[in-house]
C-alpha cells in the first residue's frame, strides 16, 4: 500500500500526464463553421446574389477560401473565424440581394400605381 505522500505524488505525476496528453491532441477542424459557410455562400448563389451583392459574396468565398489554408496550416481558432466570417459575409449578401429586389418591385408596383391613377383621371375627367 501507498502511503500518503506517495499516494500525493503517484496523483500528481498522472494529473501532468494527462494535461500534457491533452496539449497534445491535434486540434480538431471547424468543420461545422466550415460547413456553415459552404451552405450560405451556395445559398447565396442560388439566390442569384451576385446580380445585386457581388462584392459582399466575393468577400465570402475569400475567407472561406482562407479558412481552408488556415485548416491546413492547423490554426483551428483562426480557421473557425474566418468559417464564421464567410457565413456572415454570405448571408449579408443574400440580405442585400433581397433588400435592393424587393425596391425594385417596390418601385415598379409605385410607378404601375401611378400610371393606374393617372388613367383614371383622364377617363373620368378630373383635374390632374
Amino acid at each position: 500500500m501507498l502511503s500518503g505522500r506517495a499516494a500525493l505524488r503517484l496523483a500528481g505525476v498522472f494529473s501532468g500526464l494527462l494535461l500534457l496528453s491533452a496539449c497534445a491532441t491535434p486540434p480538431v477542424a471547424p468543420n461545422l463553421a466550415l460547413q456553415a459557410a459552404k451552405t450560405a455562400i451556395s445559398n447565396a448563389e442560388q439566390a442569384r446574389v451576385a446580380d445585386y451583392a457581388s462584392p459582399q459574396l466575393g468577400v465570402a468565398r475569400e475567407k472561406l477560401a482562407s479558412a481552408n489554408l488556415a485548416v491546413q496550416r492547423e490554426e483551428m481558432l483562426l480557421a473557425e473565424r474566418l468559417a464564421e466570417q464567410s457565413r456572415v459575409e454570405a448571408e449579408l449578401a443574400l440580405a442585400m440581394s433581397q433588400a435592393t429586389k424587393a425596391k425594385v418591385v417596390n418601385d415598379e408596383m409605385r410607378k404601375s400605381t401611378n400610371s393606374l391613377k393617372q388613367e383614371m383621371q383622364r377617363n373620368t375627367g378630373a383635374p390632374q
